[in-house]
């Protein structure tokens, strides 16, 4: 019965230390999604505001072809 509790003592302990050291890290995990997730744009906002730029451009192609036809 002695050998077996002190097999089996350490053998416990062990085993919540690693079960407590993988929540640990599934929480850091689960953190470290949610902040990297702010920092990337989503694919709605990147085609919105390429949408703006096109046709900013445009506006702009537009005004130099006035400019050159004027001459």
């Amino acid at each position: 019965n002695i050998f077996l509790t002190f097999i089996l003592a350490p053998v416990a302990f062990i085993v919540r230390s690693m079960s407590n050291e993988v929540k640990r890290i599934d929480i850091l995990i689960n953190k470290t999604r949610e902040e990297i997730a702010k920092d990337y744009v989503s694919k709605n906002e990147f085609e919105r505001s390429f949408e703006r730029m096109m046709d900013a451009i445009d506006r702009i192609d537009a005004k130099l072809d006035r400019l050159a036809t004027r001459d």
